[in-house]
Formats: structure tokens, sequence, C-alpha cells
């Protein structure tokens, strides 16, 4: 289903951003002029999290295509410049940098990890560039680490574990064990699904913790197992998410425990398999079954479909979309690429692109938006692509967010 991104296709986004192995001409028109607006997107191509990574390149280049293809702005075509931070954050740091400095991109559009984006933010705060991130964090809203140039496009842990938190305690109980990548992202969606579960009379029994990269959970399982949570929460991502749901799955835990996922990746689902993700709930910021109900997402779909051989984008490769399309029609809106004035109409930008209304709050620039609620399914699939039953919806709403004020923003 998905159009696995090679060598060479990674040679052709490292010097022009091309997303596929022949290069098309509306990208090789970009490439040619000296004026177009360049978009950083460091990624990490390679490593546990590659499979989500490619996806957000492919909806990338997507959201560029349609820029170029309605004229640009003022006839300046847009280009996307990849590059692999390889999930560490000193190489996102200094990818960053140079496509600052030597690209002389306009803005960066990326990350896919709460440490990586950290870096990126922090090297775009000192050179006062844009940078849209497209990644879990709590942190990035923070005021020690915001800057005005600081946009949050992503979902982060306090309204995503919240939203699964709130939906699944009321119905399977409030003793909790949690199994927890031991790195930031896992560390934040621990506490916000604690936050959400404090206010239901939650208890935690465990925070297991593992290392990133596990490949073997047999340590941990008869622990849990002895603990009789209701709820297992899997706070984890990509191969961890993978490895830890077959793992829990073989050792027979669904038997008696429910168990959850703040965020339940497609990608994740499609490489785990049916069996494996059978009956796990869990949140995304996007599913592309919302084409049912949501206009903008079947025109999405229907797009990333005619440019990539019938497949749909998968929620992180929205959020690709997204991002890089949020900052080109910002641009539009200020008829400049001035990166302040740019700044000013993401401000002001009410939008829908593909998953119902959004906004940036005033404050620290996050996307307020949906969280979808689903369930993976091994039954009554249409086709190979229909892997979850969207369960609800929670509104877009900042009452579920921490506040301005907590933040270290003025409200």
């Amino acid at each position: 289903m998905k159009q696995k991104v090679t060598n060479q296709t990674r040679r052709k986004m490292l010097i022009g951003g091309a997303a596929a192995a022949s290069t098309p001409l509306w990208l090789n028109v970009a490439n040619a002029q000296a004026d177009t607006i360049k978009i950083g997107f460091p990624t990490p191509l390679t490593g546990p999290f590659s499979a989500e990574a490619q996806d957000q390149v492919r909806a990338a280049e997507l959201a560029i295509k349609e820029f170029n293809d309605a004229g640009g702005f003022n006839g300046r075509k847009a280009e996307l410049l990849v590059r692999d931070d390889k999930l560490n954050p000193g190489e996102a740091a200094t990818r960053t940098l140079e496509l600052i400095e030597k690209d002389k991109v306009n803005y960066v559009v990326g990350s896919l990890s709460a440490a990586t984006q950290l870096s990126i933010n922090a090297v775009c705060k000192e050179r006062k560039v844009l940078f849209n991130s497209i990644s879990q964090s709590d942190a990035i809203n923070e005021a020690k680490d915001w800057s005005v140039y600081t946009f949050h496009e992503a979902l982060n842990p306090t309204m995503t574990a919240g939203a699964v938190a709130r939906y699944s305690i009321p119905r399977f109980g409030k003793k909790i064990v949690f199994l927890t990548a031991d790195y930031a992202y896992g560390h934040e969606m621990v506490r916000a699904f604690e936050r959400a579960g404090k206010e239901m009379g939650a208890t935690t029994l465990a925070d297991i913790r593992h290392p990133l990269g596990t490949s073997d959970y047999s340590a941990f399982l008869p622990r849990i197992k002895a603990l009789n949570p209701d709820i297992l929460v899997l706070c984890n991502f990509g191969r961890d998410l993978v490895n830890s749901a077959k793992q829990c799955t073989d050792f027979g835990l669904k038997n008696n425990i429910k168990i959850v996922t703040p965020v339940l990746l497609y990608t994740a689902r499609l490489a785990g398999g049916p069996d494996a993700f059978e009956g796990i709930i869990g949140g995304t910021s996007y599913y592309w079954g919302l084409e049912d109900r949501i206009p903008t997402a079947k025109a999405f779909n229907d797009a990333f479909r005619k440019m990539y051989n019938g497949s749909v984008p998968s929620d992180y490769g929205a959020l690709g979309y997204a991002g890089v399309k949020t900052v080109l029609a910002a641009v539009k809106n200020a008829k400049s690429t001035d990166t302040m004035k740019v700044v000013t109409a993401l401000e002001n930008l009410k939008y829908d692109f593909y998953k119902g209304p959004e906004y940036y709050r005033k404050c620290d620039h996050q996307a307020v938006q949906t969280v979808i609620i689903v369930e993976s399914k091994s039954k009554n699939m249409k086709d190979k692509y229909d892997v979850f039953n969207i369960l609800t919806i929670e509104p877009t709403t900042e009452k579920n967010m921490r506040s301005c004020a907590e933040l270290g923003h003025k409200a």
C-alpha cells in the first residue's frame, strides 16, 4: 500500500525535496527558479519512525504541488527541502542550521519526536525563522521553549492522552498501568493521561519504562499481568508500539485488561496487523475514514490517492500536509514572505484543510482542533485501508488544553 522511500528517492529528497524517484516537472520548474519559497523539512527518514516520516514527506509534497499548481505566490513557486534528522536531537539541530544558513530556507516545517522538535525549535528561535512543528510535544508550547516563531500544528499529549483517558476510564475502570518509552514523548503522555484521570478518580499502579527501540518486552509482561490493572496504556510510538502491542496480545493480556494508547498510529496498525491491534483503542489527529463526514477530508484523501496510486494518507502524513499548507496559506494572506508578516497571518488564520475547523491559539500558537478516538478492528473491513472504527470525536475546544498562564504565557 505504501510507496517506499528508496535510497535513490532519499538522495533526491536531500538535494531537491522530491518524494518520488522520477522528479515531477512542476518540481523541476520550482528548483530552476532562484526565488522559490523554500520550506525546510527535517524528519527521521531512517530509524524506528521512518514509516511515519515517509508519509509526512509524501503529504507535504502534495501541499507543495497544490500551491504551485494554483500559481504559487506572485508567480513564485514553493519547494520542499527534506533532510534526515535520524531521530537525533543533535543531528536535527545540525540539519536545521544547514537549511537556514546554506540553503536559505524561508520557513521550517517538520519533526517526528518530542526531543528533535525542541532542538529544531531552538535553532529556529535563535535564527528568527518560523517553525511549524508536526510532532506531539507539550514542552514546545511552554514559554521557556516557545518563541513568536514557534507554531504547533500537531496535537499535544495533554490533548491526545487526555481525550483517550476521558473516553476509556469511565468505560473500563480506574486502575491504570503504563508501559512507557523512556523519553520525553512517553513521559508527557503519562503525565497527560494521569492529569485527566485524576479528575475521574483513577489510580496509577505502575509506570513501567522501557528504552526507546526495545524489541523484547517479555521482562515487563508478567509484572503487568500480576498488577491486574483495568487499563494498560502503551505510551510509545512507531516500532515500539507495534512490538509491544504484538507481545501484549501474544501474552494474553487482552483477556482481562483493556489496552489503550494515546496515539494509535495508522502506520503501526498496518505494520502490526489486525490480530495484534484487535480491540486496542487510541487517539489520533486524523483518520482517512473522516471522509464520510467531513468534506475537506474527502478532498484531501482524493488528492493523495491521485498522487500516490490509490493509497490513503496516515495521521502523521496529514500533519505534514497541514503543516506546509498553513504556512503557504499564510504567505498568500500576508501578501508577503516576510517572516513577521507571515507569523501574524498564521495567528489570524482560520482554516479547514483536512479535518474540520482549526485555528492557532494566540498565546502559544497551538493548533486548536479535534481529537479522534478510534478502535482497531480485524472484521468487517471494506478494504485493506479500513482498519479503524471511529468511536467518537472530541470537539475543538481550549478547555481541555493547559491554560496560557499554566504554560508561562500572558493570557
